[in-house]
């Protein structure tokens, strides 16, 4: 193993929020703590719980404060949030979130598509959200979206990463998700897109965030750590899409890269088997197998 690989991993399990959110069937409050539950249960440090967006939009995440006041918060356990908007975060900071969430897309159209503004006018709709968290105390997150290829523009040129990158960075945000949402990267196109993003955050403050639509989650996990990158988002259960591109398929499942990093001998404080049984209830109640191959391999051998 090379040396720049870290030897431990930090993973944000965004399957109550980004995996959940375009859920057709109504999941209710009391569910979605108990996923929360399990998640911590299972050792993640970290867990996306909910959005405050009009439930308009999104419909599934209209039970925000029933979640966020539901969940039993363990000492260590950071919880965040998605805040669009600064109606979002007066909402959001009645429930104490660790960390709040603002997003922004590296392609134009995308952003116009996703939000009807361009990029430059979501950072500065975004910049009075950032501005009032970090005055209450709470840390703030970016999530780059399209940093690798765009269902609309095709492949996004690392210097558009870059551009977004120093926008975020220009109104305060503390660390950014580099985020192949259409899951079409490949292992040097991610590194690109990252060694963009390193040009104004550090190592300790950027994370991979990858959907696996052609299967190349895992690889591009690895290319990341290649770089030294050892924060990383993912979901339970591989749950989640994307509702603006055709075919995309969820994040990459919690539960392989858990399997691969503790391969590689990579520390990351999770209980694989705990954290499948988190899986197989979000599951069993969504009606369906985990979206998960490690998950389905050691249920099926379990049940042998």
């Amino acid at each position: 193993m090379t040396s720049s690989i870290p030897s431990r991993v930090r993973l944000i399990d965004v399957g109550p929020r980004d995996g959940l959110q375009n859920e057709k069937t109504p999941v209710p409050a009391a569910v979605k703590v108990e996923l929360v539950h399990r998640l911590q249960q299972a050792g993640l440090q970290e867990i996306e719980v909910t959005s405050y967006v009009s439930p308009k939009w999104v419909p599934q995440m209209g039970d925000n404060h029933e979640v966020m006041s539901g969940i039993a918060r363990q000492p260590g356990v950071a919880y965040s949030v998605l805040t669009p908007n600064l109606k979002g975060f007066e909402a959001a900071v009645l429930d104490k979130p660790d960390e709040i969430v603002v997003f922004g897309s590296a392609s134009e159209a995308f952003s116009q598509r996703n939000i009807n503004c361009s990029i430059a006018e979501s950072i500065e709709r975004f910049a009075p959200v950032v501005q009032a968290a970090l005055a209450a105390g709470i840390r703030v997150r970016g999530a780059m979206s399209c940093t690798v290829g765009c269902p609309y523009e095709g492949d996004i040129a690392p210097e558009r990463v870059a551009y977004l990158a120093g926008l975020l960075k220009g109104i305060g945000v503390q660390r950014v998700d580099v985020a192949d949402t259409i899951g079409v990267g490949t292992p040097r196109k991610v590194q690109r897109a990252l060694e963009a993003t390193l040009q104004h955050f550090g190592i300790d403050e950027v994370s991979g965030h990858f959907h696996d639509t052609y299967g190349q989650a895992l690889s591009n996990t690895l290319a990341a750590l290649e770089l030294g990158v050892w924060n990383f988002q993912s979901s339970v259960a591989g749950l989640g899409g994307c509702p603006y591109a055709k075919g995309a398929t969820g994040n990459v499942a919690t539960e392989d890269v858990v399997y691969m990093l503790h391969g590689m001998d990579i520390d990351t404080g999770i209980d694989l088997d705990r954290l499948i049984d988190a899986g197989a209830y979000i599951s069993g109640f969504l009606d369906r197998k985990p979206n998960s191959r490690v998950a389905n391999a050691l249920l099926t051998k379990r049940a042998g």
